[in-house]
């Protein structure tokens, strides 16, 4: 019997895999560098925090059960652990609520699984932070332009996750190129993410953001750097995954674009296009917070002061944030918080007792969701429109076009970082939060294991030990 003949590889599988070989060794653009390290901050701070949520206690504590070869640390955890458990655990408390970063072009949150990923393989190689900075922004490339090579539809008629299957590409990519894997190997992580790749999107029927995190973030993230750590340790695969009888775009493609996967490689940096949020919300919630805070000017408001308040977003995420159980993902009791308080604060998106107060519920019950075709259709995506109508009858409107955050309206440095200070400070202290936000922001001349005493969280909150 003759032996089958080898198949020709595509066009595509070459150029992505030798791209992300080649990132090993490429530097970055120093604008494209100072976005990723924004990026690379604001997860870290989002898992410092998440340490002391659901998703991310549940997470350390599994992950520290297995035990095992000491490579990298698990921040809530409190200790190393292999480099796979070390990135499922701080992925978990990465997404552990809304305050990681997204991407809207690519229908995921790229940063709490491709950064837990990477730092853990960074620590077990004892990377600099030059190359860990150059292993975030391709995970950001790989993760996004796999998902818009797929094509899914609205997510209201999506079957696969996104949220899952680019972040796994993502990792891996990360990952391997912090392993100094060739483009051969490259093509194999490819083939072992592509087995990997999983994801059912009823996540928004999690009422504690427990399997939301896993499906997120610790999934992609454990099973990108194993597959990895596999191909590194000799592992081989398939040479093609993208092509043949059977193949990624067969069995997740909605509308594919193989193209799309590297379309602008080295020119076009998806991290540029990646959004950091302002509030530790739901990103649907976003603009609704904006909008409010443009009309209040930040000061707080009493429900005596206001007849009635009109919240319009796009009508294909309403869903999300309706009347939701959680305080961070509901977009009326969000909108009630900051106009009460003038802004939101990480505690105050996580009280769970104030979605019963009094005042909270008063303000509620002056409030109007309205779903809006026309939003859902609008450039740039997730604006929202309020309007509020003050006793005495002034009447105030504002739409939020372009969200604080977003590549349209960017946060600078400094209020990035002032977002991590208010996020790490109860758990690492001030002095330390204030260290460890330096130690990134001159990470590309330290090694990435400098970061592990600050990152240590000597004891958790009360009640959470």
């Amino acid at each position: 019997m003759a032996a089958p003949s080898k198949q020709a590889l595509s066009d595509e599988v070459v150029a992505l895999s030798t791209y992300m070989a080649d990132a090993a060794h490429r530097p970055l653009a120093e604008d494209v560098e100072r976005k990723t390290r924004l990026h690379l901050l604001d997860s870290i701070a989002a898992i410092v925090s998440g340490t002391q949520l659901a998703a991310g206690l549940l997470g350390s504590r599994f992950a520290a059960s297995m035990g095992g070869v000491e490579e990298a640390l698990a921040v809530g955890a409190r200790v190393l652990l292999p480099a796979a458990q070390a990135a499922f655990a701080n992925a978990m408390a990465a997404h552990g609520d809304e305050t990681d970063d997204s991407h809207l072009a690519g229908r995921c949150h790229p940063g709490c699984a491709v950064v837990p990923a990477a730092l853990a393989v960074a620590e077990r190689e004892n990377a600099d932070g030059a190359a860990l900075l150059r292993a975030v922004a391709l995970g950001y490339d790989v993760c996004v332009r796999v998902n818009v090579a797929l094509g899914f539809p609205s997510p209201a008629k999506a079957k696969h996750s996104t949220h899952s299957i680019g972040p796994a590409f993502g990792a891996a990519a990360a990952a391997g190129v912090l392993l100094r894997l060739d483009a051969r190997q490259m093509r194999h992580l490819l083939s072992y993410a592509a087995q990997q790749a999983s994801g059912i999107p009823f996540w928004n029927r999690d009422p504690h953001h427990v399997e939301k995190a896993f499906d997120f973030a610790a999934m992609p993230a454990r099973n990108g750097t194993l597959g990895a750590l596999m191909v590194a340790s000799g592992f081989t695969g398939v040479d093609d995954p993208l092509t043949g009888q059977h193949n990624l775009f067969a069995a997740f493609a909605d509308r594919q674009d193989r193209a799309e996967l590297v379309n602008g490689l080295g020119s076009r940096f998806e991290i540029m296009r990646a959004s950091i949020k302002r509030w530790c919300v739901g990103s649907p919630i976003q603009a609704v917070l904006d909008a409010i805070v443009a009309i209040t000017d930040g000061a707080p408001q009493s429900p005596d002061a206001i007849e009635a308040i009109t919240l319009t977003v796009p009508d294909d995420r309403i869903h999300i944030v309706d009347d939701r159980s959680m305080p961070d993902v509901c977009v009326q009791h969000m909108a009630a918080v900051v106009l009460l308080d003038g802004t939101v604060s990480f505690a105050a998106a996580h009280d769970v007792a104030r979605m019963k107060d009094p005042a909270v519920l008063a303000m509620r019950s002056k409030m109007v969701l309205v779903p809006s075709p026309e939003l859902t259709a609008a450039v740039p995506a997730r604006q929202a429109i309020v309007e509020i109508r003050f006793t005495g009858g002034q009447q105030r409107r504002h739409r939020a076009v372009a969200v604080r955050g977003t590549p349209d309206n960017p946060m600078p440095e400094i209020e990035v970082e002032a977002k991590a200070l208010d996020l790490c400070t109860p758990l690492l202290g001030r002095d330390r939060a204030g260290a460890l936000i330096s130690a990134v922001r001159t990470i590309d001349a330290r090694r990435v294991r400098d970061l592990r005493p600050l990152l240590r969280i000597d004891a958790m909150p009360e009640g959470h030990s």
